[in-house]
């Protein structure tokens, strides 16, 4: 079978590459950005055919889906981002992006799509308050972050402490709090209806904070693990914002790669029409601060700096139920964290980019 990488020279694009090349003809489109890949692309598997283009060009996209069975749809504008002049960035590689591939695929008669989607659609995760039950809370406030009360207080009585964070199932309401939650909420609604009126079958993949080799370093684009990680690289402490004390579920891109494979083939067993999404997590929940010292531990360097800073669009806590990839894709993460970190400890980060980065509006408080 043939297979269409979108993205397949990135972070993660480029574990996946390597796992499905080990069963498929695998061919990747990516746009080798420079503030993406200063150093080039990585190494690709043999007999991997690179298309070098962007996946908002309907012309390239046409090209690279030739004889293409399925897409595993990787090509994406990642973080936060650094101000709101990212927004029509995001939108434009993710949702036009997106749109311009689903037409493609269409066109060229391509069924089977795993798309590469995030948990950051949910928002807060799911909290339970002693008095009201399961609440959502609303929009974080700054007098209160910078007051240092972190921990969301209940809608209905105002109480932070009576709430108990709680693992988000897929079912979950959607509550995109940034631009580039808001735009992966979109990939997957735009996927979801080309399903359903091409026939076509889409696996939503929504990765938790994934790490890993090749990750990008000394970028505010990058994850929260490639920050600690070349922070520790340069001597430095890692700052942890916040106090620490927020919940996520750190996943090593390896496991990400083998869901990947196990999401594609599920496609090829789906009933047409079909949408469904998968949390993809490793079941083990850590905070940040557990992060920042297992790898200050395993790297032999500085203790973390607990710093109070927080960024607006982040959330306080989020991790999800993964069960449903376990049951219904065979699949299960086979790297243990602790494993994992002192791995990521010394693994290659990908080459930082030289390219100058804008101020931020939405940088660091406190």
């Amino acid at each position: 079978m043939r297979v269409l990488v979108t993205g397949g020279a990135g972070f993660i694009g480029s574990h996946v590459v390597a796992t499905v090349a080990a069963d498929h003809e695998v061919v990747v489109l990516d746009a080798l950005l420079p503030e993406v890949h200063p150093a080039g692309p990585p190494e690709l598997p043999p007999g991997v055919r690179l298309v070098v283009g962007d996946v908002r060009d309907r012309a390239t996209v046409d090209a690279a889906l030739a004889g293409v069975d399925a897409v595993l749809h990787q090509a994406a504008m990642v973080g936060l981002g650094v101000d709101v002049q990212d927004l029509p960035d995001y939108a434009g590689c993710n949702g036009v992006g997106t749109a311009v591939l689903l037409a493609a695929m269409a066109a060229a008669g391509v069924p089977r799509l795993v798309l590469a989607s995030s948990m950051v659609i949910y928002g807060e995760g799911r909290y339970r308050c002693a008095e009201h039950g399961v609440v959502r809370p609303g929009p974080r406030r700054p007098a209160a972050l910078d007051a240092g009360r972190f921990e969301p207080p209940c809608p209905a009585c105002g109480s932070g402490s009576a709430l108990a964070a709680e693992l988000v199932p897929e079912d979950a309401a959607s509550d995109p709090r940034n631009g580039y939650a808001t735009t992966k909420l979109a990939q997957e609604h735009l996927a979801s209806s080309w399903a359903r009126v091409t026939g076509g079958r889409v696996a939503a993949l929504r990765y938790h904070n994934v790490y890993g080799p090749r990750m990008p370093r000394d970028t505010p684009y990058a994850g929260v693990a490639a920050l600690f990680r070349s922070a520790l690289e340069r001597g430095e402490a890692p700052r942890v914002f916040e106090d620490g004390g927020q919940r996520r579920d750190f996943v090593h891109v390896r496991d990400i790669a083998v869901a990947n494979d196990a999401a594609l083939r599920w496609t090829a067993a789906a009933e047409p029409g079909t949408s469904r999404a998968f949390n993809i997590g490793s079941g083990t929940t850590r905070t940040v601060g557990d992060l920042a010292a297992a790898l200050a531990t395993a790297r032999g360097g500085p203790a973390p700096v607990v710093t109070g800073e927080y960024r607006l669009g982040d959330v306080r806590h989020i991790t999800a139920d993964s069960c449903r990839a376990r049951a219904e894709l065979g699949w299960r993460p086979e790297v243990d964290f602790g494993a994992g970190m002192a791995e990521f400890a010394t693994a290659p980060l990908r080459a930082a980019s030289t390219a100058p980065l804008r101020a931020a509006s939405t940088a660091p408080r406190r």
